[in-house]
């Protein structure tokens, strides 16, 4: 008589603990581009109030050196902008990759899942058929015990 294959249940855990571990990379990477993007937000801002200053009246007042410094920072602020905008668009990517990554990790789950409940009922099936040839083999026996008396 067969049993149940003991592969099974240590495959379905993981595909299990897979599918935890990427979800948890997700979870790290949605808070690396929600960082960025805060990031971003700030450096826009700051990047702001100095045009601000830049068009007031008392900009005029600006020395030579302090107006190049002034635009050599607001110059810096915009790499800095573009930096943290492609680096977002990277974090975006990671996070679609490990999305798809979760989804045919949750597929070969499901596969798992299914060959455990296949082989679990091949077995049920083995142990129905060898009950039942029990039971024939007890009803052939009484009867020929019946037919010898």
């Amino acid at each position: 008589m067969r049993q149940a294959r003991a592969c099974w249940p240590v495959l379905v855990r993981k595909a299990q603990e897979n599918i935890d571990q990427i979800q948890n990379d997700i979870v790290q990477a949605q808070a690396k581009v929600e960082q960025l993007q805060a990031s971003l937000d700030r450096l826009h801002q700051l990047y702001n109030e100095y045009r601000q200053q830049e068009q007031q009246p008392q900009a005029v007042v600006m020395g030579m050196q302090s107006s190049m410094n002034h635009r050599q920072f607001m110059a810096q602020l915009q790499a800095l902008q573009q930096r943290v905008t492609q680096d977002i668009g990277k974090a975006q990517t990671t996070v679609a990759q490990l999305r798809k990554k979760r989804l045919q990790a949750e597929i070969e789950l499901q596969k798992m899942k299914s060959l455990e409940e296949q082989d679990l009922k091949a077995v049920q099936r083995d142990l129905y058929r060898h009950e039942q040839h029990q039971m024939d083999a007890l009803g052939v026996r009484q009867f020929n015990m019946r037919v010898q008396n």
